[in-house]
């Protein structure tokens, strides 16, 4: 049997989908943390998605300038300058997403 001919996957229910395969509830310290670094993670990648096209409008030339490797670093650098901003408080967008994760964890429980 091929993958096009395999049947779709069964749909699971969205507490499901976000567990780990046979985790039991959490204490809700452990999903307050939980939250938590899934907002920080969120406000790393939404900054580093904005800093993007700033970085990428940046020329390099020179004797060690341009070329694809420094295209994979530079994008590597934005997303570390991401982490970075989010770690050191970042624009706050972390807080409305950790509170809406909680929220949408005490509606579905």
């Amino acid at each position: 049997m091929n993958a096009l001919s395999a049947p779709p996957p069964p749909i699971m229910p969205l507490q499901q989908v976000h567990a780990a395969p046979g985790a039991s509830a959490e204490p809700a310290a452990a999903s307050a943390e939980s939250a938590r670094r899934a907002a920080k993670e969120f406000e790393a990648v939404f900054v580093a998605q904005m800093l993007a096209p700033i970085f990428a409008s940046i020329k390099s030339d020179g004797p060690f300038g341009g070329g694809p490797a420094e295209d994979t670093y530079r994008t590597m650098l934005v997303d570390e300058y991401g982490k970075a901003i989010a770690r050191a408080g970042g624009f706050g967008i972390a807080d409305a997403v950790e509170r809406e994760i909680l929220r949408l964890q005490e509606v579905t429980s």
